[in-house]
């Protein structure tokens, strides 16, 4: 990035930062005209209620009812809150193979892609028939205490670099993404500590950078064995990185916040060695956090400040209900917005300041607008066509889970916006902790899925009423 350009965005950044409010306009005063062929009409306001069921006129009969289905019994607390043990006892009860072929018409077909590459690949061609990419997930789960030796590492490794493969290979997307848990490759226990050292000290983007290429760093805070882990951690996410530098774009999440200060800096540091030219590393920012906006805000001064490119996967976040548990029990203050009109501000305003600098920098800045919050998505498709931001050049994109908010993600992809699903794939069993976790974490937006319902039933009469006419 030249030190003109470099000038130019900090510049444009401070004013954000200090004015720290809207500045859209109906014309884009300052900005380079976009060429009409981007760009299309805005989209009819009636379409952004998501109202209508025909989004929905793609879907087959099968793909209706098992949605319905399904989201009919999400919609009840005590199974969401229990699912993990219904499941558990469900399967000990059948036993591994009833159990998996009982499941997999239903709550698997809806959320996960498949097992095999075949499977998948059946799965990808129906979302390209719909408009929709996908963002693929290896369900690798790993929390605190769930540590295992370096085998283990090694093996998610492989699984990660499979991911890579089949995401880039197969012509399932133009711009193919995938998800990466950096616990899956260095243990949670070594992210707490560096979290903790963090607190203390200052560890240099160059150092990690160093330890990527395989330069034996040793770094201060750590034990030998410590060390020794970090090293292999890092040339494990090294490897993630040359394979999918220029191929596919790896949006790492983000965890709990007493690892989040560690995954930040490891996914800070690979964004410097390879988002030289554009983003192929991404990091994700949970809005429902406090500190989120002015972690937004650092990150975009750093990327500034080291010339890389930023890509951010903008959420809300998914694991209030273990974060507030932990807050009170270590005595902290609550690290979550007080309310949801707190966490929804904080999410906006977020977006607003990525829009703002996507519009003067498109090839230097990204985002995907990861939300099934209808508001949110309506000012980011408003404010795209404020700030003449194409539809189409990837610069901006929306993200949903595969399986849910199809009414959201079908709309937007026939009006020509860029559409990932979150895709899990993988066997009963390696999906299954995968789907309970996902399942509580989510619960706020499984129990307030009675408009998706609404809108599959309307379509289904809809249908009905129509073979009904022609028999006639």
């Amino acid at each position: 990035m030249s030190s003109v350009l470099r000038s130019s965005i900090l510049h444009h950044f401070q004013s954000l930062h200090m004015i720290g409010v809207r500045t859209l306009t109906s014309e884009r005063v300052g900005f380079a005209p976009v060429g009409s062929h981007e760009l299309r009409d805005p989209v009819p306001p009636a379409l952004l209620a998501f109202k209508d069921p025909r989004a929905f006129q793609v879907k087959s009969w099968w793909e209706l009812i098992r949605a319905l289905g399904v989201f009919r019994l999400c919609s009840y607390p005590v199974l969401v809150n229990n699912c993990g043990k219904i499941m558990s006892f469900t399967r000990a009860i059948l036993g591994k193979r009833v159990f998996a072929m009982v499941l997999r018409p239903f709550v698997y077909a809806q959320f996960v892609a498949g097992e095999t590459e075949s499977e998948i690949a059946v799965s990808m061609e129906k979302m390209n028939s719909l408009g929709l990419h996908p963002m693929l997930a290896v369900p690798i789960e790993e929390d605190l205490g769930e540590s295992s030796g370096e085998k283990r590492y090694d093996d998610n490794l492989a699984a990660m670099l499979e991911c890579v493969r089949m995401s880039h290979s197969n012509g399932w997307s133009k711009d193919p993404m995938m998800q990466l848990k950096i616990t899956a490759l260095v243990s949670p226990e070594l992210c707490v500590k560096l979290t903790s050292l963090l607190k203390k000290q200052h560890y240099d983007l160059d150092l990690l950078v160093r330890a990527m290429d395989g330069e034996a760093i040793t770094f201060p805070g750590l034990s030998e064995t410590e060390n020794t882990h970090f090293l292999l951690g890092l040339k494990r996410l090294n490897q993630i990185g040359e394979a999918s530098v220029n191929k596919v774009r790896v949006l790492v999440d983000a965890e709990y916040t007493y690892m989040n200060p560690a995954l930040s800096l490891i996914t800070m540091a690979m964004m410097k060695k390879f988002n030289r030219d554009s983003a192929w590393i991404w990091n994700t920012y949970q809005c429902y956090l406090k500190e989120s906006r002015d972690l937004v805000f650092d990150a975009i001064r750093l990327s500034v400040d080291q010339s890389f490119c930023l890509g951010v996967k903008l959420v809300r976040g998914a694991y209030m209900d273990k974060e507030r548990k932990l807050a009170k029990k270590e005595g902290r203050a609550d690290p979550i917005h007080q309310s949801w009109e707190h966490t929804n501000d904080s999410y906006n305003g977020s977006l607003e300041v990525m829009l703002n600098l996507i519009s003067q920098q498109p090839d230097h800045y990204k985002i995907i607008v990861a939300t099934h919050n209808e508001e949110s998505v309506r000012k980011a498709v408003t404010w795209m066509t404020e700030l003449g931001i194409a539809r189409d050049r990837g610069s901006v994109c929306f993200g949903q889970l595969l399986g849910m908010c199809d009414h959201v993600s079908l709309t937007l992809a026939q009006q020509g916006f860029s559409v990932y699903k979150s895709v899990p794939y993988g066997s009963v069993d390696d999906t299954l902790p995968y789907l309970v976790r996902r399942a509580q974490e989510n619960r706020t937006v499984l129990q307030g899925i009675r408009k998706e319902r609404d809108l599959l039933r309307q379509e289904l009469r809809r249908r009905v009423r129509e073979k009904i006419t022609r028999a006639k």
